[in-house]
């Protein structure tokens, strides 16, 4: 009588891991290192600050240079200017940007500006009136429609429209319209929409300051957000030429009054995590909050 088969016993169950086992985290750059060129360079962390595949234009200011994405005014996107001086402030501040366009042949187009451009100033500042392109559009629906049909053609290098009533769902559709225009599109609103939501991925607030400077708050951009105000020596276009060293510095020559309290002063620039919403503050603790 053959003997019986010695018992089998069961295999071991195989280990498993716990379910609040921490998992390996790769490192920052390992994880876009194994990944196409062209799929890293659109690869963003939402710590650093975002550089754009499209190309951009140098500003003409180092400090705003360093705080844009990309090192510069970007090109497939909206950007917005907010200011209280509707009219005056856009020629300083994109006056280098302008400058360069025109050096390149192409043309600068305006969408109803609220005053007529002065083509003498202009023409200090480098901004040829052969190249200026003036669109006399007066009621909101003309400023509007005459904007999307310059950001569908792609047809200047550079676009500032004027659009003080535009509505948060217009300034989307602008922003979807202009992924595929190649110049810089600046919409230019006043200083109480940075209270609004925007679509637009690059908003900045400018105000005057002393001795020849503009104040520019970066409250929107595409990484961290940028808790201090760029001083940007600006002086307009003609008189740096005439202008005495003592004044280039006129807030050294007689004590400044203290400015007006407005509403928008001194202005809270939120963190990108809220910029959908703007929740009301309770009695006695009213505070004004800035909306990307």
């Amino acid at each position: 009588m053959p003997s019986p088969a010695p018992a089998r016993l069961p295999d071991p169950p195989l280990a498993r891991p716990a379910h609040n086992a921490p998992r390996p985290v790769p490192a920052p750059g390992a994880l876009s290192s194994a990944l196409p060129a062209a799929v890293a360079a659109a690869l963003w962390r939402a710590d650093q600050l975002g550089s754009p595949v499209a190309a951009t234009w140098s500003s003409g200011f180092e400090a705003l240079d360093a705080a844009l994405p990309g090192g510069g005014w970007p090109g497939h996107g909206v950007t917005e200017l907010l200011s209280a001086q509707s009219g005056t402030l856009e020629w300083r501040l994109l006056g280098p940007l302008l400058r360069q366009v025109c050096a390149t042949g192409r043309s600068v187009v305006l969408v109803g500006p609220p005053r007529p451009p002065h083509p003498p100033g202009l023409r200090l500042d480098g901004i040829a009136e052969q190249q200026l392109v003036w669109v006399m559009a007066e009621t909101p629906a003309e400023r509007l429609w005459s904007t999307e049909q310059l950001v569908k053609a792609n047809a200047c290098g550079a676009l500032i429209a004027w659009l003080p009533q535009v509505r948060p769902e217009q300034v989307r559709r602008l922003q979807v319209l202009a992924a595929g225009c190649a110049g810089p599109v600046f919409l230019c609103r006043p200083a109480t929409a940075a209270r609004e939501s925007s679509a637009a991925p690059l908003r900045l607030l400018a105000r005057v300051g002393a001795d020849w400077e503009l104040l520019v708050d970066v409250f929107k951009r595409k990484g961290p957000p940028l808790e201090t105000t760029l001083h940007l020596p600006s002086v307009p276009g003609g008189l740096q030429a005439i202008l005495t060293p003592r004044l280039q510095k006129p807030s050294t020559l007689l004590p400044l009054e203290p400015a007006p309290q407005t509403a928008l002063l001194p202005l809270t620039l939120p963190s990108e995590t809220g910029h959908a919403l703007v929740s009301t503050p309770a009695a006695g603790t009213r505070r004004h909050r800035l909306a990307h």
